[in-house]
C-alpha cells in the first residue's frame, strides 16, 4: 500500500493522479476497527434508517443488524460502493476512488460528496488528508509520457486529483472548505418542468354557477344574530364570512405506515418550487446542525418528483448548494449528499442567504404552480445595518428582506417566506417581520428536537394547496346599508369609499383550510318589511392544476324582521370569531407593553382578556377555539414573568401566535417536549398527517433512537460575533 501512495504522491506533484488498483494481498486498514461503528452524517439522512418498508435510496444504509457498519477489510465494503450501493467493477467504464482509509467508491458518487468541501469518509468517519474532484480526462493522443508517466486507463471517464487538506482559520475551530463549485451569474439553470397536461377528473372544478356540487371552496355567511325588530337601527352589526378550501375526493395518502418515501397522492396535486435558505454559522455546530440535516432528510424524502427543491446556507456569506431540482431518486440522491456536506462555521448574514434565495426564484426560468421559501436561523444577523445605524431591521423587514420577494420591485412576483426563528438567541422580531412582509408564517423552535416536526407541519400545507389568488368581494344589498370595516388579520383588504363594497386578498388556501372574516355593517331600520336583505359575497380564485379561475357565490345574506322584539338566536360562529381577533388584539397590546418595560402591564391586559373571553357565549358553551385562546394567553402570561425570561423566550412566542392568528394558518411555536404544543387550530389534516409522519420517524424507530444518541452528546460551540 505504501508503495502504491509513493506512486500518488509523484503524481501530485506532477498535478495529476489516476486511480492505483488495490490488490486482494494488500493489508488492511488498521486504525479503522475503533471507529467503525461511528455514524456518519450521509447514513442519518438515508431513509434506510427509519425501520420502514419500501425501495431503497441510493445513499448509504446500515448492514441489517441495526447500525454496525461495514468494516474496512470486509469483502462487501471492497466490492460495494457504500454511496450508491451499487457493485464496484473496473473496466466498466467508471472510474474508481480509494481512499487512504481503504475503503472504495466510483468516482463520481465520492465527487458529487466532496466537492462542497467534505473531508470525511462517509463509511468510517476518517478524515481524509486528500479529496478527489472531477476533471475531464485527456485526449489519449495529447496526454504526454513525459507529463504522465503513469499509464493511463482507457476504461476510466474521468481521473483524480489530490487536493491539500483545508486551510484551518487560527482564531476559530472550524474548518473553512478551500473548494466550492462557482455559481452562475443567473440562476435560470432549473431542471425543466414536466410539461405533460396534468389529468383531473372531469368536472372536478366546476363553477358552482353551473350547478355541480363538487367545489373547491365552499362559502358561508353568519349573521350575528337571526332577527331585529323591524323599528331598531343598529351600528356595527358583525357578519361573519366563512370560507373553506374543499380536499379533493380521497384527497392524499398520509399513511402513517408510509413513512419514509413521497406520497403517492390518490389525486393529483400542485407541484412545488421550494427554496430553504439554511443557517450553519458557528453556533449551530454540534447536535443543531445535526437535527437541522436530518429535518432537511425528512423534506427530501417527503418531496415527490414533481416537486423542485434548492438550498441556500449561509454564514458570514451564502451560497447554493445546488439548483432547482426535481427531487426524483438521483435528484434526492445528491440533495442528501449536498445538505450531508455542510459545516458550521462564521457569523450570521440572514440578508444575504435571503438574496440568493429570492435570485433562485426570480431568475428559474420555468415556475411549478407553487412556490415558497424557508428560512431557519438561530442568531441575529451581524453583518447588515439599517439606514438608522442600528443592526435590526425597520418595520417593513427591509434590509434583511430582499425587494423583490414581497413585489416591492414591482415585478408582480412575491413568495411567501416561512421564517423559523431556532433557539433563544435569534431575532424574533426580524423573523416575524420578513414573514408578514412577504406573506409567510414565524414559528418559534424552543428546542433542538423540534425542527424537523416545525418543518413537516410547514410542508404538510404547501404540499396540499387547491386554491390560488383567491379573492372575496362583499357588496352591500340595501341602499341604506353600509360597510364600515373589515377584520381580516394580515390580509390586504379595501372598504369602498361610499361603504357599498370591500373586498379581501386571501391568496393560497392549503386543503381544508379555514379563512374567518369579520364585516361590521349598520343594520337601518325598516318601515313595513318581514326580512331585510344584507350582503352578497363572491369569491374568485384559481385552480393550481387547470390554472383556470373558478368563481363562487354564497347564498344572499338576510335577516327576519318581525315588528314586535321576540327570542334572537346568537351565532356562535360569530361569537367565536369575535373572541379570537379580540385575542389578537389583546396579544398586539401586551407585546408594545412589554418592549416598554411594562411587564407587568402587559401581564394584566393579558389577564383582562382572560376573564372577558371567560364570560363569552362560546366560551361557556366549551368551544374548543375559546379553549385553546385562553390556554395560550395564560402561557403567554407565565412568559412575562421577568425581563430575562420574556427576552429569551416571550417575545418569540407571542409573535408566532400572532403571526398565526393574522394569517389564520398554523405555526410551530414554544417547547415541543410535549408534541402537543404544536398542534394549533388552524392545523389542517395534511399538516396533522405530516407532522403524525414525522414523529414516527423520531419515535417510532429503534434505529433512529440509536442514530439520536451519539447525536445528542455532541457539543455546541459558541457563535463569532
Amino acid at each position: 500500500m505504501t508503495s502504491k501512495w509513493r506512486k500518488a504522491k509523484l503524481a501530485l506533484g506532477l498535478n495529476l493522479c489516476v486511480y492505483v488498483p488495490r490488490t486482494l494481498e494488500d493489508p488492511p486498514s488498521n486504525n479503522l476497527d475503533a471507529s467503525t461503528d461511528r455514524l456518519s452524517s450521509a447514513a442519518l439522512l438515508s431513509p434506510g434508517n427509519w425501520d420502514v418498508d419500501g425501495p431503497r435510496p441510493m445513499t448509504p444504509t446500515p448492514s441489517s443488524h441495526g447500525l454496525k457498519l461495514y468494516r474496512s477489510g470486509s469483502k462487501s465494503s471492497k466490492q460495494t460502493c457504500s454511496i450508491c450501493l451499487n457493485k464496484i467493477k473496473q473496466g466498466g467504464g467508471h472510474a474508481i476512488f480509494t481512499a487512504e482509509c481503504s475503503h472504495s467508491f466510483h468516482f463520481h458518487c465520492i465527487a458529487s460528496n466532496v466537492k462542497y468541501g467534505n473531508q470525511i469518509c462517509p463509511v468510517c468517519r476518517a478524515k481524509w488528508k486528500e479529496i478527489p474532484s472531477q476533471v475531464p480526462c485527456p485526449d489519449p493522443s495529447q496526454r504526454s509520457a513525459s507529463r504522465n508517466p503513469i499509464r493511463w486507463s482507457r476504461d476510466d471517464a474521468v481521473v483524480t486529483m489530490l487536493r491539500p487538506p483545508p486551510r484551518r482559520d487560527s482564531h476559530r475551530r472550524h474548518i473553512v472548505p478551500v473548494f466550492q463549485a462557482p455559481e452562475p451569474g443567473v440562476f435560470d439553470d432549473d431542471e425543466p418542468l414536466d410539461l405533460q397536461p396534468v389529468v383531473v377528473e372531469k368536472n372536478s372544478c366546476s363553477e358552482v354557477a353551473n350547478g355541480n356540487s363538487s367545489r373547491t371552496l365552499e362559502v358561508r355567511v353568519y349573521p350575528e344574530v337571526s332577527a331585529m325588530p323591524r323599528s331598531t337601527s343598529q351600528d356595527n352589526f358583525s357578519v361573519l364570512v366563512h370560507l373553506k378550501a374543499v380536499a379533493a375526493a380521497g384527497g392524499q395518502n398520509l399513511s402513517q405506515n408510509n413513512v419514509s418515501f413521497p406520497q403517492v397522492a390518490q389525486t393529483p396535486r400542485a407541484p412545488i418550487d421550494l427554496v430553504t435558505v439554511l443557517d450553519i454559522s458557528g453556533s449551530m455546530a454540534g447536535t443543531k446542525l445535526a437535527l437541522l440535516k436530518r429535518a432537511m432528510g425528512f423534506v427530501i424524502q417527503n418531496l415527490s418528483s414533481a416537486d423542485r427543491l434548492s438550498v441556500i446556507s449561509f454564514s458570514s456569506t451564502a451560497r447554493r448548494l445546488f439548483p432547482l431540482r426535481h427531487m426524483s431518486d438521483v435528484g434526492r440522491q445528491q440533495a442528501l449528499q449536498a445538505v450531508n456536506s455542510l459545516v458550521a462555521n462564521g457569523g450570521t448574514n440572514i440578508a444575504e442567504g435571503l438574496r440568493k434565495g429570492a435570485k433562485v426564484m426570480a431568475d428559474r426560468k420555468q415556475k411549478n404552480p407553487v412556490a415558497s421559501v424557508i428560512l431557519l436561523s438561530d442568531g441575529q444577523d451581524t453583518y447588515t445595518v439599517s439606514g438608522s445605524g442600528e443592526n435590526r431591521p425597520q418595520p417593513n423587514g427591509h434590509p434583511l428582506l430582499p425587494l423583490s420577494i414581497n413585489g416591492s420591485d414591482n415585478s408582480g412576483f412575491q413568495i411567501p417566506v416561512h421564517t423559523f426563528g431556532f433557539g433563544t438567541d435569534h431575532d424574533s422580531s426580524a423573523m416575524h417581520s420578513i414573514s408578514e412582509t412577504s406573506g409567510g408564517t414565524f414559528s418559534f423552535i424552543e428546542t433542538e428536537a423540534a425542527i424537523q416536526d416545525a418543518f413537516a407541519q410547514c410542508i404538510g400545507g404547501l404540499l396540499s394547496v387547491v386554491v390560488q389568488e383567491l379573492q372575496v368581494t362583499i357588496e352591500s344589498l340595501h341602499p341604506s346599508l353600509k360597510i364600515s370595516s373589515l377584520k381580516a388579520g394580515s390580509y390586504p383588504s379595501r372598504v369602498m369609499a361610499n361603504g357599498c363594497s370591500s373586498s379581501i386578498d386571501v391568496g393560497d388556501l392549503y386543503a381544508d383550510e379555514e379563512r374567518d372574516f369579520l364585516v361590521s355593517i349598520n343594520i337601518p331600520a325598516e318601515a313595513s318589511s318581514s326580512e331585510t336583505s344584507l350582503l352578497n359575497v363572491r369569491c374568485i380564485y384559481r385552480d393550481p392544476l387547470t390554472k383556470e379561475l373558478t368563481s363562487t357565490e354564497a347564498e344572499e345574506l338576510t335577516i327576519k324582521r318581525p315588528e314586535i322584539a321576540g327570542e334572537e338566536i346568537v351565532s356562535i360562529e360569530v361569537d367565536r370569531q369575535q373572541n379570537r381577533v379580540r385575542a389578537a388584539e389583546v396579544m398586539a397590546q401586551a407585546r408594545a407593553a412589554a418592549e416598554q418595560g411594562d411587564l407587568a402591564i402587559a401581564a394584566s391586559i393579558l389577564e383582562n382578556c382572560r376573564r372577558a373571553l371567560s364570560e363569552s357565549l362560546s366560551a361557556k358553551s366549551g368551544d374548543r377555539l375559546s379553549i385553546a385562546l385562553d390556554a395560550e394567553l395564560k402561557e403567554m402570561q407565565e412568559r412575562m414573568t421577568s425581563r430575562h425570561v420574556y427576552e429569551a423566550s416571550g417575545r418569540a412566542y407571542i409573535l408566532s401566535g400572532l403571526s398565526s392568528h393574522s394569517w389564520q394558518r398554523a405555526t410551530a411555536r414554544g417547547d415541543s417536549t410535549d408534541r402537543s404544543s404544536l398542534v394549533q387550530a388552524y392545523q389542517t389534516p395534511s399538516m396533522t398527517e405530516m407532522l403524525t409522519r414525522s414523529q414516527a420517524t423520531l419515535l417510532g424507530s429503534p434505529s433512529t433512537q440509536r442514530l439520536m444518541q451519539p447525536l445528542l452528546s455532541l457539543g455546541s460551540h459558541p457563535k463569532p460575533r
